[in-house]
């Protein structure tokens, strides 16, 4: 292909990225704002939030039909990293309405931090190719360690420090993994023919050392055990919004790409390596580690960080089916997962802002049936799973698409990792429920803290993921009817 037709290809590839575009120019924007002009909180805040939702509305009107390869196959254009992308967009927007009250400092570089994220996000679902992928996790981790520390506290600083050095290992180890599945592949795109038909023939232990040490960077990124060390402390020291954000953005944008090069790394089911076990096992000490570490936390945001961990466990069972209904109950998981987690947080912010720093510090302030109690408890309940909300919904499909794969395959793994399932959904009840009992069963102290008002934008939109948890329960059809159209393919 001669230089004319590669800048053909190149110009052409740019109307599949609209949404990306408007991201870019949005953090150009926000960068020169910062360096020039003096800007209020407000407008920033509100220019960020039209930024994502012009993001938003640029990927349902260019949804793509087929499967496009964009800038000689670095990264591809589909409907499944588009699914990822509204969650991306949706997250960062409820992350802005979150920080109208946190008032951060430096509000530029921070709404610039998550724009870069976001935009990491984006590019991270669509990656073909390893050099792609290294630059979307960097562009997404580098940002997010500065954003760990914003609350210019000596706690951040640590967490932030934290954070840097295991992502700088996790970054070296996944670096080293893909260049010894580039020596033994001779191509750096993971989704070609070539890769796999070379692979084939490997025989060689470094093919299972590069896959392994490649997945970890995803696993890191996903928050799930053993690469979630980094975890407790970032949750409990980074702002509330940013630990919401952390929540569920990197954590699909990892789920994203993890699921393209565990598909890639099986051969398609031709691999004499069993990936399949090395998920499940995976899936199982996270979930596994994160309920029965969570049992024993007093900080709410810690132990909504082992909750994330559980959680990471769970989203992989679906992508272990590896069938397009475990991937679309995967799907509808993330998507849950993205409406609890906003919601307990948006709660647990205002509980923050009350002095509720501990779980003990809970007692008692539910018994004025205030709303955001409520609330609060619905999010938690349906973290669990129970019936009535659409936790239970996505448990259900997660465990059923498990249930069709070992139908179809007899693996005892399937059956073990099923098993180990629903154990720890009965165990994640236990720490779950340790604030709503604190909440309504404990007595108040006997010198009452005044208690602060949500301002209506939080309010309208906890209602609205009140009514989302409850509806999807019993219409679950409305989001899987969607889902089930998104095809899947390397």
């Amino acid at each position: 292909m001669n230089l004319t037709d590669q800048l053909h290809w190149l110009s052409d590839s740019l109307r599949f990225v609209v949404p990306e575009l408007i991201l870019v120019t949005g953090l150009l924007l926000l960068l020169v704002l910062g360096l020039t002009v003096k800007t209020q909180f407000m407008p920033l805040l509100l220019l960020s939030f039209l930024l994502y939702a012009f993001s938003l509305a640029a990927i349902l009107l260019t949804w793509p039909e087929n499967p496009t390869k964009l800038f000689l196959g670095m990264i591809r254009s589909d409907d499944y990293s588009s699914y990822f992308k509204i969650l991306a967009d949706t997250g960062a927007m409820m992350t802005i309405l979150m920080t109208r009250r946190s008032q951060l400092g430096k509000p530029a570089e921070y709404f610039l931090l998550i724009v870069t994220v976001v935009l990491g996000a984006h590019l991270l679902v669509m990656s073909m190719n390893f050099i792609m992928v290294i630059l979307s996790l960097e562009l997404i981790s580098l940002s997010s360690y500065a954003l760990t520390g914003w609350s210019l506290t000596k706690q951040g600083g640590e967490g932030s420090l934290k954070y840097f050095l295991f992502g700088s290992v996790a970054t070296a180890v996944t670096i080293y993994g893909m260049s010894l599945l580039f020596g033994l592949a001779g191509t750096l795109d993971f989704s070609s023919e070539k890769f796999v038909s070379n692979l084939i023939q490997v025989k060689s232990p470094l093919l299972v050392a590069g896959g392994m040490m490649t997945l970890s960077g995803f696993l890191f990124k996903m928050g799930a055990a053993p690469m979630h060390l980094w975890a407790p402390d970032v949750y409990e020291s980074a702002p509330t919004p940013v630990v919401a954000f952390f929540s569920v953005v990197p954590k699909m944008a990892g789920l994203g790409v993890l699921v393209k090069f565990y598909l890639a790394i099986s051969l398609f089911g031709q691999t004499s390596f069993d990936w399949q076990a090395v998920l499940a096992t995976i899936a199982i000490i996270s979930m596994t580690v994160g309920n029965f570490s969570a049992l024993w936390q007093s900080n709410p945001k810690r132990l909504m960080a082992y909750s994330s961990i559980a959680h990471a466990g769970f989203l992989l069972v679906g992508a272990v089916a590896m069938s397009m209904n475990g991937l679309h109950a995967m799907l509808f998981y993330g998507t849950l997962l993205l409406i609890m987690n906003y919601l307990t947080f948006i709660m647990l912010q205002q509980y923050e802002l009350d002095g509720a720093s501990t779980i003990a510090g809970f007692a008692g302030l539910g018994r004025s049936g205030s709303l955001k109690s409520m609330a609060i408890t619905i999010g938690l309940v349906s973290l669990v799973g129970f019936p009535v909300t659409a936790g239970f919904s996505a448990k259900l499909f997660i465990f059923s698409g498990l249930w069709d794969a070992y139908s179809q395959s007899h693996k005892a793994i399937l059956i073990v990792l099923l098993i180990f399932g629903l154990i720890n959904t009965v165990i994640s009840l236990f720490y779950y429920l340790r604030i709503p009992y604190q909440l309504f069963l404990r007595e108040p102290p006997a010198q009452k803290r005044p208690l602060g008002k949500i301002p209506f934008h939080e309010n309208l939109l906890s209602l609205i993921l009140v009514i989302l948890i409850l509806y999807l329960f019993f219409q679950p059809g409305l989001l899987m009817g969607w889902i089930n159209r998104i095809n899947f393919v390397l």
